[in-house]
């Protein structure tokens, strides 16, 4: 795939923003952050505006029954700031509408832009509690859900889902237009089976087969790592935006990239690195700050062409400052980057 000249690339920032109607709302562009268990935090979510471009964010995976009495002061996940409630999505995971419904209105009391039922999520400790992707292998238990849900709250009502439990994407298909039906209004769809850990490709022809079948929007999701592979999505599939997830990780200034002519500075790296540093450290005990740090090495380690050596010093850190140590006297201007992150490290 060829990188994109000046004239694809403003076709790129045209199509993304143009507003997006969900329900009875706006979104201001149509390339969203994608809901990451672990990475979306509150700390991540506030480095990410910093930047700019991103026209809706989600929270990581809140459980059903943990949400109606969960106090965002104390809780790892289901913590935001006042400042971006117009723009966020609350995810949650939850296996019956009894368990849902209280989630969903406390969402809604609470602020949020929308609510967004986690249908992807196949870690089995989620499926076991036959929640997430788990929903899938029981299409008339999706929809009671979806339906109770619909019945409990007037924001805009999310589904994110993946193709099923099977490679076959008719039955993918039917439950789309039930969940419309039920009042849904915006799919997020990743086109991959539930047990499949991003070791194949996303099947991208899927998503158009979804966003043909319904009348609501929905956004592409899975395999989008450079603004080539974003305007391929719009352009083939007919989806109305982009959900990126992990890759968001890495570089969060893509939104702002592909949205408008912003280039980051040369010091990108190391100026996210340190901010992302003093956020968790702002927002989490020192504990879930490292945790949650390292989780995110990951990511941002596979930018770089030795990025298994630079993450190594990373994970020997003790403490947030040994991981601001490691960023000033490892993360420098010049280092040598790759284009497409290493699908070897996001599958650690």
């Amino acid at each position: 795939m060829q990188p994109l000249d000046e004239n694809r690339r403003q076709k790129l920032a045209e199509r993304l923003n143009q507003p997006l109607t969900i329900g009875s709302k706006t979104v201001a562009n149509r390339l969203w952050l994608a809901p990451l268990a672990g990475l979306g935090n509150v700390a991540f979510r506030e480095v990410l505006d910093g930047y700019g471009g991103c026209g809706l964010t989600f929270t990581e995976m809140c459980g059903a029954k943990s949400v109606p009495t969960e106090s965002p002061l104390v809780s790892p996940v289901f913590r935001w700031r006042e400042a971006e409630l117009p723009r966020l999505v609350c995810q949650v995971a939850g296996a019956t509408p009894e368990q849902m419904i209280p989630a969903a209105r406390r969402v809604q009391d609470c602020g949020f832009f929308g609510f967004d039922i986690n249908m992807g999520c196949s870690v089995s400790g989620i499926v076991k509690k036959n929640a997430g992707a788990a929903l899938l292998k029981d299409p008339d238990q999706a929809l009671r859900v979806v339906e109770g849900v619909r019945g409990a709250i007037s924001i805009p009502l999310f589904i994110k889902f993946r193709t099923g439990w099977t490679p076959d994407i008719e039955p993918a298909v039917r439950l789309a237009k039930r969940f419309e039906d039920a009042g849904a209004d915006c799919l997020v769809f990743h086109p991959r089976m539930a047990p499949d850990k991003r070791t194949r490709p996303a099947i991208r022809g899927h998503i158009k087969t979804i966003a043909d079948a319904v009348s609501i929007p929905v956004l592409g999701n899975g395999d989008v790592i450079t603004p080539e592979d974003c305007l391929d999505m719009l352009a083939t599939t007919g989806c109305a935006g982009v959900s990126v997830g992990r890759m968001a990780i890495a570089r969060p200034w893509l939104f702002a990239e592909w949205t408008s002519p912003y280039t980051p500075p040369e010091t990108c790296f190391r100026d996210y690195a340190l901010q992302l540093a003093d956020a968790l450290d702002h927002h989490f005990d020192p504990v879930r700050a490292l945790k949650r740090y390292r989780l995110f090495t990951i990511y941002f380690a596979a930018n770089f062409l030795f990025g298994h050596s630079l993450q190594s010093r990373f994970l020997k850190a003790r403490n947030m400052d040994e991981i601001r140590d490691a960023v000033r006297k490892h993360v420098q201007p010049g280092m040598q980057l790759v284009k497409r992150p290493n699908m070897n490290m996001y599958n650690i």
